[in-house]
């Protein structure tokens, strides 16, 4: 049974989302642990949704320590077919402002100290991520964002970073040089695990400071990552709502059929435990 069509990752400072009905909190076990939260189960304009909120409430988990596997093995047990992640971003160029948000396309991963598959222990798969977030559901965050009026940038390239600390200014500088567009400690391996999943998976980015490149703007801190979080939070969450009701009725992407090609190993080498554990990630494919 399908608890929830669409997965809402909630970021920095977006702990609950409001005009949910019949309201429920589910805790789920894992094979990779605990989510980083209890997953509150509700309808939003006649849409069956899970809210998650990536840090937990109170926000009690850093970057590194994120249980992303759990969180997105809870999101497909619950019949997820698309997660959007809301994330706070630094921006890498003077066109993007701190309040804009910006639908990402692209990642570069700099993270180092995070499990990013659930493969392994005895099974091989490898999917192809040259695109890293669902195109189709970009398109209709972008939309739902222009349409609340916000300063929006359709496609970007995130730099990944492992944090928790900000980046040195020559970091910066090499980020820019590359042609990034926004920094951020999130979206992986939240985007690889989304795939392997076959969820969809797209970015709501708010931007709230211009990273450290830019002297001429003030040094970024937690505290003015928060600030400007606040300022644009509402335009956000009125954008997520638009978006909801908005997303197509069937899925024609190639997210919905990720893993198709994508198992190497003979299925009668492959582990017993190994099989129950992923059964709902690789059960069509794997008797």
């Amino acid at each position: 049974m399908q608890e929830a069509k669409v997965g809402i990752i909630g970021g920095s400072g977006l702990y609950q989302l409001e005009g949910l009905t019949k309201v429920r909190e589910v805790r789920i076990k894992t094979p990779f642990g605990d989510p980083s939260d209890a997953f509150t189960l509700g309808h939003l304009e006649g849409v069956n949704v899970a809210f998650l909120p990536r840090h937990g409430v109170g926000h009690r988990i850093m970057p590194t320590e994120l249980p992303s596997r759990a969180n997105i093995y809870g999101f497909k047990s619950l019949g997820v077919e698309y997660i959007i992640a809301i994330s706070t971003v630094g921006s890498l160029k003077e066109k993007i402002r701190p309040t804009d948000i910006v639908i990402p396309d692209q990642i570069i991963d700099r993270s180092t100290l995070r499990p990013n598959t659930f493969f392994g222990n005895g099974i091989v798969g490898h999917i192809a991520f040259a695109d890293p977030y669902c195109s189709a559901l970009s398109d209709v965050l972008y939309d739902a964002a222009h349409k609340t009026g916000a300063r929006v940038h359709d496609g970007g390239i995130c730099i990944v970073m492992e944090g928790p600390q900000f980046s040195t200014r020559a970091e910066s500088e090499l980020y820019r040089s590359w042609g990034a567009d926004v920094i951020l400690m999130t979206a992986l391996p939240e985007a690889k695990l989304a795939r392997e999943a076959e969820i969809c998976y797209g970015m709501m980015a708010i931007v709230t400071d211009y990273d450290c490149w830019n002297e001429v703007s003030e040094t970024v801190s937690a505290e003015m990552v928060i600030s400007n979080l606040l300022k644009t939070l509402e335009t956000a969450k009125k954008a997520l709502k638009h978006a909801i009701v908005n997303l197509p009725a069937k899925r024609e992407c190639a997210c919905s059929h990720a893993l198709e090609n994508a198992i190497i190993t003979a299925p009668e080498l492959i582990p017993d435990k190994v099989k129950k554990d992923l059964n709902i990630i690789i059960g069509k494919y794997i008797k």
